[in-house]
């Protein structure tokens, strides 16, 4: 399987040989696991405290009075502690030692980076996803492009490869989220758009771009190639991304 290596100017440089990656099965359901083990890394335990609704002088007033026997608070008759008391203890709060990250096997996580990868260039599924190109895939940039410090160069860019108005679509996308996320740091939600994988250090003037997330190829994981759990995102490498991909697959 071979691919096209462009200039920033849009023309064909040369072609090359893309890794054995790019031929792996495509399983969905690998990938889903995988993103999902990924994000519970990033879930922050909680729980009430262990005397919550306790500390009370509540006592049963035992048999005899013709009253339900639950703990009733000295110098009153009102009910507490128990959970179906108003004001009593909660009956299953959250505690801090559940387990909340997934395991997933070392194969498994392997084989479903590699598929999200193979993924990134079937068509179908690439527009499926709603992103907005043209061409053939995988676009492939020659490594001047990882030279671009300024945005408006990576905005030509992507123009000329026929990708800018994915970013577009991402920008014309971000909306207010509906609840309580609004006041918790997550105002606003935005879709996602251009991938960028470069073989050195990340191509800092495209993190302003709306939906774009520009990252080395040894920080590639299966969780940007595939947000929400769904394969096929608009990726757009540089050659010696392709040439180092094999390293960290």
């Amino acid at each position: 399987m071979k691919a096209q290596v462009r200039t920033l100017t849009g023309e064909v440089a040369h072609e090359i040989d893309l890794p054995e990656i790019f031929n792996e099965e495509y399983r969905p359901d690998l990938i889903k696991r995988a993103v999902l083990a990924l994000q519970s890394t990033r879930f922050q335990p909680h729980g009430t405290d262990p005397y919550a609704g306790l500390r009370t002088s509540a006592e049963s007033w035992g048999s005899g009075r013709g009253v339900a026997q639950i703990p009733r608070l000295k110098n009153g008759s009102k009910a507490a502690r128990v959970p179906q008391a108003t004001g009593g203890r909660a009956a299953h709060p959250p505690k801090v030692e559940k387990i909340l990250v997934k395991e997933i096997n070392r194969k498994e996580k392997r084989k479903a980076f590699r598929s999200a990868v193979a993924a990134s260039t079937y068509t179908d599924l690439v527009r499926g996803r709603g992103h907005l190109f043209e061409g053939d895939l995988p676009l492939v940039f020659d490594d001047q492009f990882e030279g671009i410090t300024r945005t408006g160069d990576v905005i030509a860019a992507l123009t000329v490869l026929g990708v800018y108005a994915d970013v577009e679509r991402a920008k014309g996308s971000r909306k207010v989220r509906a609840g309580r996320g609004t006041m918790r740091g997550r105002r606003y939600k935005q879709r996602k758009s251009v991938l960028i994988v470069t073989g050195g250090e990340p191509l800092r003037a495209a993190r302003n771009l709306a939906g774009v997330d520009a990252v080395a190829v040894d920080q590639l994981n299966t969780e940007l190639l595939a947000p929400g759990t769904q394969a096929g995102r608009l990726t757009i490498w540089t050659e010696s991304a392709i040439r180092r991909l094999e390293e960290f697959s």
